[in-house]
């Protein structure tokens, strides 16, 4: 029997009337109680594919932030997802920054959040990421602790600790929340900082793919240099985007909250990141796209930009959990109508030079 809409949509606006991040650890909460819509991964022969060695019954992922702490991967593997990513992690435990940090901006279906990698730390990560659950893909998304010295060696600590209970992983050096962590996007610290990772990665019981998640305010050339070092050293893919330092089209009174702006109006500029990443990759890396997808045809859209899968955050605080098996079936549909017997084979056909084809 499905789950009734009317329960989530009553929820949605009830969680509405709560302080953000107290309405999100309700939702939480809430997925550990079934109240929400657990259909399982929607799968289907056309949405099944394959993203650097890993086997997906859907391209439809959960972005890192929404489950922290890896407290409900059981109910979010049974939520319509593909894939799921938690964390950021870090080495040591830490608050992040002050309260309040999580902005609603209802107009626009936006947030502005500067959590800090708030997070309950690698070791109590790894001990939860280690328990029984559903099949599924996880992924954990790699931190550094605020006042590190060595945050290369924060993100390799972290991989040692947790990379045994997860079957991929991904660098954040794009939080705009931890003070100069976008620094390690420049050249040579990036090359450092990969070496040391992939030094860690490697030492694994099983080594796993590594992917680095980018922001979406670099330019052009910054995006190009990204993605030759991670060619260079063979990383496995790239998330694009993080969140944005800028306000396109913001006019309301919280437009001047400090931190990361995603939804809707961040569309536009993950949107030209991945045009620019993908031109760059020349399909030699797959990229999955994150900031601003709230629908079927936005996913569809970003696929045949180049993505070869997409990740939800944002979306889901106004949509519900239910979105992510709504744009996996809509997808679907979309696959069908245009004739594409796999999604594969829809990756890239709208970007400049389309033809070119992928190898994963």
């Amino acid at each position: 029997m499905s789950f009734p809409s009317w329960i989530e949509q009553l929820g949605l606006r009830l969680l509405r009337k709560v302080e953000p991040e107290t309405a999100h650890a309700l939702a939480l909460r809430a997925l550990h109680l079934r109240l929400a819509p657990l259909p399982g991964p929607v799968a289907s022969p056309r949405l099944a594919c394959r993203l650097a060695g890993l086997d997906l019954p859907n391209p439809v992922g959960l972005a890192a932030g929404f489950d922290k702490n890896a407290q409900a991967l059981g109910p979010l593997l049974r939520a319509g997802f593909g894939f799921v990513e938690v964390g950021a992690a870090t080495p040591r435990p830490q608050w992040g920054n002050a309260r309040p940090r999580l902005f609603r901006l209802s107009a626009e279906r936006a947030v502005i959040n500067r959590f800090g990698f708030n997070n309950d730390g690698a070791r109590a990560i790894a001990a939860r990421l280690a328990r029984p659950r559903p099949s599924g893909v996880v992924g954990l998304n790699l931190g550094a602790n605020k006042n590190s010295p060595d945050r290369a060696a924060d993100f390799a600590a972290v991989l040692s600790a947790c990379g045994p209970f997860v079957d991929f992983a991904t660098i954040n050096v794009s939080s705009p929340n931890t003070e100069a962590l976008r620094d390690l996007q420049g050249p040579a610290a990036l090359s450092a900082l990969l070496a040391r990772v992939i030094a860690a990665r490697d030492a694994l019981p099983r080594p796993i793919p590594l992917f680095l998640k980018i922001a979406p305010d670099l330019a052009p050339g910054e995006i190009e240099t990204i993605a030759g070092t991670a060619l260079a050293h063979r990383l496995d893919g790239i998330v694009a985007t993080n969140t944005t330092v800028a306000r396109p089209g913001l006019t309301g009174p919280l437009a001047a909250q400090k931190g990361g702006l995603s939804g809707p109006p961040l569309a536009a500029l993950a949107r030209a990141t991945l045009a620019t990443l993908y031109r760059a990759v020349g399909g030699r890396l797959p990229i999955i796209a994150v900031g601003g997808i709230d629908s079927g045809a936005e996913a569809y859209a970003r696929i045949r930009a180049g993505a070869s899968a997409i990740q939800l955050y944002t979306a889901l605080s106004y949509h519900g959990l239910s979105l992510a098996a709504h744009i996996a079936r809509d997808l679907d549909a979309r696959l069908a109508r245009d004739g594409v017997a796999r999604l594969a084979d829809a990756v890239g056909q709208d970007a400049a030079g389309a033809g070119a084809g992928t190898v994963f």
